[in-house]
């Protein structure tokens, strides 16, 4: 465990010394906030529209703010996670510091683990950034804490699956624009699944839909938490992490 943490140390310090870190937190500040601007500002102007037309019933922050919120955090997601996967191991072929990776006494799973869980934990520290915004609703307002981590749990998985996926296309390459590249196409494709078969009731219509990686997000978001969607993201994190371990046994067979 001591070496996997020495591996996931190494990374997240690449990611602080270097601008990559700091440029996709300010990214995401500004887009985040740019989107909680615009919920916010729609829905203080149909909740007065509502209040003049005499309609009693408040809006729910819940159910308007909230929800748009996270499902454009997992949009951001999209363009994030290529710029953090695509040079965690095409960089260290481009440098050839991977020989020195592959004969130092540690194992594949561990080097995998370690860069995967640095990854995971700057993604983490992006969606701290996102949450900010959220603050602003308890300051002026009451709005339901629990769906709101229930949401960030999701968008946490769903990270570390896509995450799963890039690293082991970043094994691919040593070209970090096309890592980088394969990560949104293939992330993308995931992505849109189900808009392709949203009115096809095949059977490989609905097996497409349920690999479309955005699909389990929608139950927490809703503040759901639900025992197939976990099972579906930590089969996805599983899988990606096993082709990067077989990718890496590729590579050490060739050096």
């Amino acid at each position: 465990m001591s070496s996997l943490w020495i591996i996931c140390r190494k990374e997240l310090k690449s990611y602080f010394v270097s601008p990559i870190a700091y440029g996709l937190m300010a990214f995401v500040a500004l887009i985040a906030g740019w989107f909680f601007y615009n919920l916010t500002a729609s829905f203080v102007s149909y909740s007065m529209q509502m209040q003049m037309s005499g309609q009693s019933r408040p809006m729910d922050m819940n159910e308007i703010i909230v929800p748009n919120m996270l499902g454009n955090m997992s949009i951001i997601f999209l363009f994030v996670v290529p710029m953090i996967t695509m040079r965690m191991f095409a960089e260290e072929k481009r440098t050839g510091t991977i020989e020195l990776l592959l004969t130092s006494p540690i194992t594949d799973l561990q080097i995998i683990l370690g860069k995967w869980l640095a990854a995971l934990i700057l993604l983490i520290c992006l969606l701290g950034i996102s949450a900010l915004n959220l603050m602003v609703l308890f300051m002026y307002g009451q709005p339901d804490w629990r769906p709101i981590a229930v949401g960030y749990l999701g968008l946490i998985f769903l990270g570390g699956s896509l995450l799963a996926i890039g690293e082991f296309i970043s094994t691919t390459s040593k070209n970090q624009i096309v890592a980088g590249a394969g990560t949104f196409a293939i992330c993308l494709l995931l992505w849109v699944l189900n808009w392709i078969t949203q009115f096809d009731t095949s059977t490989t219509a609905t097996v497409l839909s349920y690999i479309c990686i955005v699909t389990h997000l929608d139950p927490f978001v809703k503040g759901i938490i639900d025992s197939k969607d976990v099972i579906f993201y930590l089969s996805v994190i599983f899988f990606g992490l096993f082709l990067s371990a077989r990718s890496m046994e590729s590579l050490r067979w060739r050096a």
